[in-house]
């Protein structure tokens, strides 16, 4: 995931402990919180096989820091129960044989107290290790918390992608929360008229793209200090002149696509979209519905009316491309993404805003693009492969990310269901080109 190399802690002081104590706390409690507003059913559902149970989620990144830091270096460690060793291991062959994706939703025990039980339990005795943690490990101990710390806000997320696509298979539209739910009626209502977008120019020239591993720790710089390892190492690229839309495509610009037939033009689509689509009988984003001739959409607030100025909203890569050739533009290259977006202030709406539905940006144009970050998750025109020069880590955390480089198109920028201390320029998001429960959107790029 990443590799660090900062200062030796075995003589950091009580205190530099302490405050990685407070954040794990705190990011533990995030979770929980999230999961708050379920029903106990809830937590059961395992909706389409991409998707996994609140309850796995729960205990998957509970058992992350059990077999990757209590188990090493908690000599007395005692696990409730040997199974969750297996359970709740995602993908990690080398450290022991996963439990098959598809059938998470099949594991009706432990039950959902029982997986509280053993997040309180991981906790104590996690506070019980930073509490008096063994000097001649410390380095490793806080490179591994760092590692389990961005790894559950990644959890965070697919937790709120995973609860809005299970309540959205229920025809009863269910709301996960009334507040969310009142709140988007109120910017459908009131939604401005969105300025047509425009270009912002940038040079051709070679440009320093990723990191290289950090110095420091994510402590000292608000998260910048941490890196996972596919953003590494840091290298040039050549960049022709280009420009970038200044914002995203809104809900209202994506209609105009549906409108004059961009789903049955096939000039406009990649091969394996047009037959995917076909196959699949898609007509407009995921999640929409008209109802008495108005499209509509589902959010964690249930169905609400199509907000027109948001920015669109669970499109897959195929739509996302298709959509920029309707346009008469292109999806940018993660390079020009990163070129635009290394300057820009880590602007736009997160998982602390607790709307958990992109919304329209209130900057003024001008400033530089809009909403680079938050809100969604936006398309490039890139696959997710190696750098050059790119080394995984070793053991099994090293099947992180290199493991995915095949068959995968990058993201960039986070979205709102994202942590705000989790993204940067040079963090890379991939999914697979069909999927569309992530909250991914599209911005427009075009040759000069």
């Amino acid at each position: 995931m990443t590799q660090t190399t900062r200062a030796p802690l075995e003589n950091a002081d009580g205190a530099h402990i302490r405050e990685w104590l407070r954040r794990f706390q705190h990011v533990r409690r995030a979770s929980e919180t999230l999961c708050a507003p379920l029903e106990t059913e809830d937590y059961m559902v395992q909706s389409m096989a991409d998707v996994s149970p609140p309850k796995w989620h729960l205990a998957h990144v509970s058992w992350f820091f059990e077999a990757f830091i209590l188990t090493p270096w908690l000599k007395d460690y005692q696990t409730p129960d040997p199974a969750y060793d297996f359970l709740f291991n995602s993908y990690y062959e080398t450290h022991g044989k996963p439990f098959p994706r598809n059938l998470r939703g099949t594991i009706s025990r432990p039950t959902v107290a029982q997986v509280y039980q053993f997040r309180a339990h991981v906790d104590q005795e996690m506070e019980r290790l930073l509490s008096a943690p063994p000097p001649e490990h410390l380095d490793e101990i806080i490179d591994r918390l760092e590692i389990g710390l961005h790894h559950e806000q990644q959890h965070q997320e697919l937790l709120v992608m995973d609860i809005k696509h299970i309540l959205s298979c229920n025809p009863l539209h269910p709301v996960y929360r009334d507040d969310i739910r009142q709140q988007l009626l109120a910017q459908a209502d009131q939604a401005p008229a969105t300025p047509e977008a425009r270009w912002h120019r940038y040079a051709a020239g070679v440009r320093q793209i990723g990191v290289d591993y950090p110095t420091e720790s994510a402590l000292d710089h608000d998260g910048k200090g941490f890196v996972f390892d596919s953003e590494t190492p840091r290298h040039r690229q050549y960049v022709a002149e280009f420009e970038l839309a200044d914002r995203p495509v809104t809900n209202a610009e994506f209609l105009k696509f549906i409108e004059d037939g961009g789903y049955s033009r096939t000039e406009l689509w990649l091969s394996d979209g047009w037959h995917l689509i076909h196959n699949t009988g898609w007509q407009a984003p995921e999640y929409w519905e008209k109802v008495d001739g108005r499209w509509h959409t589902m959010t964690l607030g249930g169905l609400v009316p199509v907000d027109p100025s948001a920015p669109v909203c669970h499109v897959s890569f195929y739509e996302a491309d298709a959509y920029a050739r309707w346009a008469g533009a292109r999806l940018p290259t993660e390079t020009e993404w990163e070129t635009a977006a290394v300057d820009q202030p880590l602007e736009g709406h997160f998982v602390e805003d607790e709307v958990l539905q992109p919304q329209a940006s209130s900057r003024t144009q001008g400033q530089g693009p809009q909403q680079l970050y938050g809100d969604v998750w936006e398309w490039t025109a890139s696959a997710f492969l190696p750098y050059p020069g790119f080394t995984p880590l070793e053991g099994s955390l090293g099947e992180y990310n290199g493991k995915f480089m095949s068959g995968q198109m990058v993201l960039r920028g986070g979205c709102c269901a994202t942590p705000r201390d989790h993204i940067r320029a040079s963090y890379r998001n991939f999914f697979p080109p069909q999927a569309r429960w992530a909250f991914s959107g599209i911005r427009l790029a075009r040759n000069v």
